[in-house]
């Protein structure tokens, strides 16, 4: 039977199922004596054996079944839990989901876990994990990646490459190579390291491939193999002699031993097979395993529920929508001139349908927030132990939906907020004790909606921000000048700490200090639409703020007319418009400013930003559209309005993509196109 038709459903239930036992295994920990949790995790665990078996992931169900092992014994009371123990199983679960995430990538999902298995079985004989000896430890680290390779990765073509390169003097060796921690560059250190084994043979295999080295998506290390007549001692100088290459391990390999342990994992491949189908009697598809198991119900009843669909297609169907609204304002454009009584009455009831139909395709694009918000306290549970402080994370409105090209994007500013929280906000528990505080540190993570917005708010409360030693900071770094340092607000010192590069920790640590990180948060958020504000006290604690649009695809805008061109204007940056008399514009700092109820705002003239030709004379009066980027505003100045419209937002392409204060394009009802304002870069 083809068991490919079954992969994306595997992919999708497996990650399921680690959720649950990561989510499981925090609640554990805080409360070891309830069994109830053991049995959720384990009943979790055993349906992810029995798919991985299956679908033929014996690696994937083999490390499954010896974290079984040590559930089953916890849940008898033969185990007694103890950090130890807890450690030992999120490595597990950690090295599970490694796994499927290199299945995901279309991997074989092997991986050396060699450490983890050696301390599982340990835990199993009730022996201390933590007795491993270093040496030990460092072996089972350190055996070349060939182990995993040798048994999986080259197909038969490969194999009578390296046969046919033996045959004419080659050696073939698997080479290991590991950039330095802080090297910034990685995919051009690969490309040097590929550069120098061309030269001194032919690369037939890279693990991972190729794709996936140019676009840096591996840790610091890859493995190469390599057909060539150099020693292994040459070999290993000459990659060494790249820059940012920390270690070089080249092994030979020996073909005889390469085609018996493939023979050997395929004969141990089918009798597995046959084992388990034997014995656990379950049924090939994954998807009705596992639904049965959790629900007790027939499988039919469940697909007639829900149906999974492909978000291609999706995508596919966005699009298709989109040109919908594009037509849908031709038509009334068209329904306008003509003034035909039928026509108008058609075109408005297409206009409801359409509406209701936008509704429907964008709550199917909508995820909530905890598909991003679940791993965080895993992560958060592993740093706080590295940093050797206490630290409880909150998690509040999980359940707020965004769109899913957000959602995709949103996950490593977190991320990068919350190591900062943990590392630079809370204290170590001795400092919050001697300053009066619990030595337990909180750090709150809140989503909600608010109008055609989003908000994720991280708060922590640590130390806060040291407004004097970030100014002192961005002074040395040369981020601003003295002069400049006197005259900011404090919100603006703390902007600074977005600045790149800019990080006030006084040593490099794995978790921060090399002023990578915030500077990413800000440039990944304001891509989105979005913007990031801070607010902090000095002892109290520090507040981040995202702001992000609901989606990113159809927005509601008011079209302007500057001169004879078209522009578009988020509603969602417009506080409201007014139009003004030329006498009440007043000077100040060498800038046209205008009294807004009771403030003083900056006046941009949209005609000298976009160099608008001039064939239109002004009557004395100004159209004025008063725009906000958190708490600073400005008036656009536009020579009419036309009115709110739901447009659909186009990117202009990577030839105008450094356009100012352009953030995109429409095509409008008469067929025009009109540009898209970034009020954000105007404001800034």
């Amino acid at each position: 039977m083809d068991l490919n038709q079954y992969l994306e459903v595997f992919i999708e239930e497996s990650k399921e199922h680690l959720q649950t036992c990561s989510e499981q295994l925090l609640e554990l920990e805080k409360h070891p004596q309830d069994l109830g949790i053991v049995n959720e995790i384990f009943r979790s665990a055993h349906t992810l054996k029995g798919m991985s078996a299956t679908m033929g992931y014996e690696d994937l169900a083999n490390l499954t079944h010896k974290m079984e092992n040590i559930l089953d014994e916890i849940r008898n009371g033969k185990i007694q839990l103890s950090s130890e123990i807890f450690d030992v199983i999120f490595l597990a679960v950690d090295d599970l989901e490694a796994m499927v995430m290199s299945i995901a990538e279309g991997g074989d999902g092997k991986r050396n876990v060699s450490e983890v298995v050696a301390k599982l079985e340990m835990v199993e004989k009730g022996e201390s994990p933590l007795s491993i000896g270093a040496a030990e430890a460092a072996t089972a680290v350190e055996m070349p990646i060939r182990e995993s390779i040798e048994k999986s990765v080259y197909d038969e073509f490969e194999l009578t490459v390296i046969q046919q390169s033996k045959e004419q003097g080659f050696e073939t060796y698997e080479i290991n190579v590991s950039l330095r921690e802080d090297c910034l560059l990685k995919g051009a250190r690969v490309f040097m390291v590929f550069e120098v084994l061309e030269k001194l043979g032919e690369v037939i295999k890279s693990n991972p491939s190729v794709d996936k080295l140019e676009e840096e998506q591996f840790d610091q290390s890859f493995t190469v193999t390599v057909v060539s007549k150099e020693s292994v001692e040459a070999l290993q100088k000459k990659i060494m002699k790249v820059s940012e290459v920390d270690k070089v391990i080249v092994s030979k390999l020996d073909l005889s031993e390469l085609r018996s342990a493939i023979n050997e994992e395929d004969e141990h491949k089918v009798s597995m097979n046959k084992e388990h189908q034997k014995s656990n009697n379950e049924p090939v598809a994954p998807s009705i395993a596992s639904k049965n198991e959790k629900t007790n119900q027939p499988a039919s009843k469940q697909h007639n529920k829900t149906i999974r669909v492909n978000i291609d297609r999706l995508d596919v169907l966005m699009n298709l929508f989109e040109e919908l609204v594009i037509d849908r304002g031709r038509l009334e454009q068209i329904s306008k001139e003509l003034e035909n009584t039928e026509l108008d009455e058609t075109v408005e009831r297409m206009s409801r349908v359409t509406g209701d139909l936008q509704n429907i395709i964008l709550n199917m694009r909508m995820v909530p927030v905890e598909t991003v918000f679940n791993r965080f306290p895993k992560m958060v549970r592993t740093l706080t132990r590295d940093l050797h402080k206490k630290v409880v994370l909150e998690i509040h409105g999980a359940e707020t939906e965004l769109d899913r090209t957000v959602i995709d994007e949103i996950g490593d500013p977190i991320v990068h907020l919350l190591r900062n929280a943990l590392d630079h906000g809370i204290e170590m528990p001795e400092v919050r004790k001697a300053n009066g505080k619990p030595e337990e540190g909180t750090v709150m993570l809140k989503a909600y909606h608010s109008g055609n917005h989003v908000f994720i708010e991280l708060k922590d409360d640590g130390a806060g921000i040291n407004r004097d030693k970030v100014l002192k900071k961005a002074i040395t770094n040369q981020v601003i000048t003295e002069q400049q340092a006197a005259t900011l607000t404090d919100k603006q010192v703390y902007e600074l700490i977005f600045a790149s590069g800019f990080s006030t920790a006084d040593q490099i640590s794995d978790v921060s200090g090399r002023g990578v990180g915030l500077d990413v948060v800000k440039s990944t958020i304001e891509a989105l639409g979005g913007v990031v504000s801070i607010d902090s006290v000095e002892g109290k604690g520090s507040d981040f703020l995202i702001q992000l649009p609901l989606t990113l695809s159809i927005i509601s805008v008011m079209l302007v007319e500057i001169q004879q061109e078209k522009y578009a204007i988020p509603l969602s940056s417009i506080i409201e418009t007014a139009i003004i008399n030329k006498t009440d514009i007043m000077n100040g700092h060498n800038q046209q400013v205008i009294d807004f109820r009771g403030k003083v705002l900056p006046l941009i003239f949209l005609k000298e930003i976009f160099e608008v030709p001039e064939t239109i004379g002004d009557d004395g009066y100004y159209s004025v559209i008063i725009v906000r980027k958190g708490d600073k505003m400005a008036g656009l100045v536009v020579d009419s309005f036309i009115g709110q419209q739901e447009i659909v937002l186009k990117s202009l392409g990577n030839y105008l993509s450094s356009a100012f204060a352009i953030s995109g394009a429409t095509i409008l009802g008469d067929g025009q196109v009109a540009l898209i304002i970034d009020c954000n870069a105007l404001i800034k």
